[in-house]
């Protein structure tokens, strides 16, 4: 999950290289815009994707705004958020922005990363490596 006003909004450039590095070897970084932390992405669909562009160079794929958590949260959030964070053992509801996922190509959720944690971070490249390798 993202959001263009977040202090961890950087890390957008550190998911577009992650796309740059694995991108040709069937791996997509997906976000998911959400509204839901201290309304930290306001915008609609098309300003978000203009200012990802615009700002770090974003080519994956952007979802429309969603929730992930609560009463209206997305079913891919209700899967995701019952795995493990590889940092802290947390379950349950999302954090904060930046939560991430990595899903390998059948579908299973195979990490769960900290908000805190970089995209580029050695726990994280290291599982796009294993699972990539399968």
């Amino acid at each position: 999950n993202v959001a263009s006003k977040c202090g961890l909004t950087p890390q957008y450039e550190q998911l577009q290289q992650l796309q740059d590095r694995f991108g040709s070897d069937d791996f997509t970084v997906v976000g998911f815009p959400s509204n839901q932390f201290l309304e930290q992405e306001p915008g609609t669909a098309d300003e978000i994707a203009e200012f990802c562009s615009v700002n770090y160079g974003v080519t994956f794929p952007l979802s429309t705004k969603i929730d992930v958590n609560g009463a209206t949260q997305h079913p891919l959030y209700a899967e995701l958020e019952k795995t493990a964070d590889s940092d802290d053992g947390h379950t349950g509801d999302i954090r904060w922005n930046f939560e991430k996922f990595l899903i390998n190509a059948d579908g299973e959720v195979v990490g769960r990363f900290a908000p805190t944690t970089a995209p580029d971070d050695a726990a994280i490249v290291s599982a796009i490596e294993a699972s990539l390798a399968k």
